[in-house]
């Protein structure tokens, strides 16, 4: 049979080019993963220098602060991408991901902020406390990125 022949009992209207639901949720998925992964790979670089340098912790503040608003519009584009393809249950999931990173960037960038004050009015203890808010901010993004990977077998099935 020729390609260009539509098969019997497959009406016009069905042979369109809409994505199917599955490669729909994939793609949303692989965008959410995008910068949850590359935070994942570029944060622990911060170990290795003292946070007491202004332009690293600037930098820092920075990355944090471009990986929180990325994870946002990644969520939000996974958000409705699951609804589209009525998965209810898993744009749900996403979308508390997303209002979690809106949140913790709010959050995260006010306790830097503070801390790069009280470092640059001589707090001895604002390096120690920066150093922390980074492997707290490690630590939400691994958790997410756990649970994003968690539902990605459930989402395909489902």
């Amino acid at each position: 049979m020729a390609s260009w022949r539509r098969k019997p009992g497959v009406r016009r209207e069905d042979t369109g080019d809409r994505m199917p639901s599955n490669a729909l949720i994939l793609v949303a998925t692989i965008i959410l993963l995008f910068p949850m992964g590359y935070f994942l790979l570029a944060s622990p670089a911060f170990l290795l220098v003292k946070l007491d340098i202004p332009p690293v912790t600037l930098l820092l503040r920075g990355m944090f602060n471009i990986h929180f608003l990325m994870v946002t519009i990644a969520g939000v584009i996974g958000t409705i991408a699951f609804a589209v393809a009525g998965q209810l249950i898993f744009a749900s999931c996403v979308g508390l991901i997303a209002a979690f990173a809106v949140c913790a960037r709010l959050w995260f960038l006010g306790q830097m902020d503070t801390e790069l004050r009280a470092r640059d009015a001589g707090d001895a203890d604002a390096v120690r406390r920066l150093r922390r808010l980074h492997w707290g901010g490690m630590l939400c993004n691994a958790v997410q990125l756990a649970a994003v990977m968690a539902i990605i077998p459930y989402a395909m099935a489902a």
